[in-house]
């Protein structure tokens, strides 16, 4: 009787010692598009604003455990968003375009549905739409991204506890059924806005957070605009209340897209940006040391972002004079146009000088300010020329031109306007950490995850 007892002790010691060394709270956090080069870039912008040369470190470059992922995917070279965020979300390589299936189309699940599994609370938020790759694919399965319908439909069938984001690009289709009608009907609750969830996330079972309006960039944030902290705080809030701990993916959508448009500052701002929801998570790890695990990482790098022009120099504090995105300045080009017939070069000139800081702030060769003339002429004086589109951005050529000189005095390039091949860094604190080192693979970083966390 006595070996009996002995043999049930020691077996439950066992199990919950085996407790006690896997993450309660798991922080899952994505840069979407961010590079190496993106997170050194942004350090160094910051290391200049405060006059020295070098770098001001973000909290996650400071994690105790540091590597580099590579992003390739199944049938390319360069990934998609669809195809790494399968990758990131699932552990297992797919083709670009399609979304929490494998190479053969067939579905796949993510480690956010193993976490789900085990009655463990989860959420997953974006700056982005909340029916975009890296989201959906943790929750979606469908052949094509662009299925942005059929993935809200995934969403709401697969039921995870938060959500948040940007609203439904698809909500109905001609002869569909709305997805803001099937809300209810799932379970969920459906909050416009952080007052609104305040009001009622201490009633519902299931939450929806919604923007009152799309997010703007970091760099064009009013006062009042929500940001993804708020939702990272709003996801914490809402998931511990559930007990059991939680698995919570937080993306930050937008530096992939001023990345797309070659927008350096804007770029920028949004690591700097995104570095508040890691403050956060950051934040309950100190509450909960031995039970918090945070990994932060990227999908792939946008752009292909090079720090210098070869003079063996940098100037980003440069970047700090740009007031908004290349988007944002496309509206007020537009709202001139609606305002006067004719728009003066004196008027652009001090449309960009507010943007840019040219002329006031920062000197521009003749070249350079003989060029943004002759665009002005072209495109404005005798209103000819189209737009300039990127992946999320349609803007005016002026626009583009001001972006690309003030990058030339930032002495920063870009090689391309879409994805690259190159390594993405990955930062690890946390209980369960040490076991991100070496090169890794996208793949590995949620079947690791799922190991140390006991999802498997």
């Amino acid at each position: 009787m006595k070996k009996t007892l002995l043999f049930i002790s020691l077996l439950i010691l066992s199990v919950l010692s085996t407790q006690a060394t896997r993450p309660k709270y798991v922080f899952y956090i994505i840069g979407d598009g961010m590079g190496i080069n993106q997170v050194n870039g942004t350090e160094m912008f910051y290391g200049e604003l405060t006059g020295k040369t070098g770098s001001l470190p973000l909290l996650f470059s400071k994690f105790p455990y540091t590597t580099f992922v590579s992003t390739y995917s199944a049938n390319r070279g360069v990934t998609d968003s669809a195809a790494a965020g399968t990758a990131l979300a699932c552990g297992e390589k797919t083709n670009n375009n399609t979304i929490g299936v494998d190479a053969d189309s067939l579905p796949i699940y993510s480690i956010a549905v193993a976490a789900q599994k085990k009655n463990i609370p989860v959420g997953i938020i974006t700056s982005g739409e909340i029916d975009d790759a890296t989201p959906a694919a943790f929750f979606a399965h469908q052949i094509n991204r662009n299925n942005r319908y059929e993935i809200g439909v995934d969403m709401l069938t697969t039921g995870f506890d938060f959500y948040a984001g940007d609203k439904f690009t698809q909500p109905s289709p001609e002869g569909k059924k709305s997805l803001y009608d099937m809300i209810p009907k799932a379970n969920y609750t459906l909050a416009l806005g952080i007052q609104e969830y305040n009001r009622q996330s201490q009633v519902a079972s299931k939450m929806i957070l919604f923007p009152e309006k799309d997010f703007p960039y970091a760099i064009d944030r009013e006062p009042g605009d929500i940001c993804l902290a708020d939702l990272t705080r709003c996801a914490i809030d809402f998931l511990q209340q559930k007990g059991n701990g939680f698995f919570l993916m937080i993306e930050g959508s937008k530096i992939d897209w001023a990345g797309h448009s070659r927008d350096g500052a804007t770029n920028f701002r949004e690591i700097k940006d995104l570095e508040e929801s890691v403050k956060l998570a950051y934040d309950f790890y100190r509450k909960y040391p031995d039970e918090t695990l945070i990994i932060v990482t990227a999908d792939h790098e946008t752009g292909g972002v090079v720090l210098g022009n070869g003079n063996y120099s940098l100037n980003l504090q440069a970047l700090q004079y740009q007031t908004m995105s290349g988007i944002a300045f496309t509206k007020e080009i537009e709202n001139l146009r609606k305002q006067n017939t004719e728009i003066s070069w004196e008027t652009i000139q001090k449309a960009l000088s507010h943007a840019f800081g040219f002329w006031s702030k920062l000197d521009l060769s003749p070249e350079q300010e003989a060029h943004l003339k002759k665009i002005y002429e072209e495109t404005i004086h005798n209103q000819q020329g189209d737009l300039i589109k990127s992946l999320y951005e349609n803007n005016e050529p002026i626009a583009e031109a001001a972006k690309t000189i003030l990058n030339e005095i930032a002495e920063i390039t870009w090689s391309c306007s879409s994805h690259t091949a190159g390594y993405v860094p990955l930062y690890a604190i946390g209980l369960g950490a040490e076991n991100f080192q070496g090169k890794l693979d996208n793949t590995d970083v949620p079947l690791l995850i799922a190991r140390i966390a006991g999802y498997e």
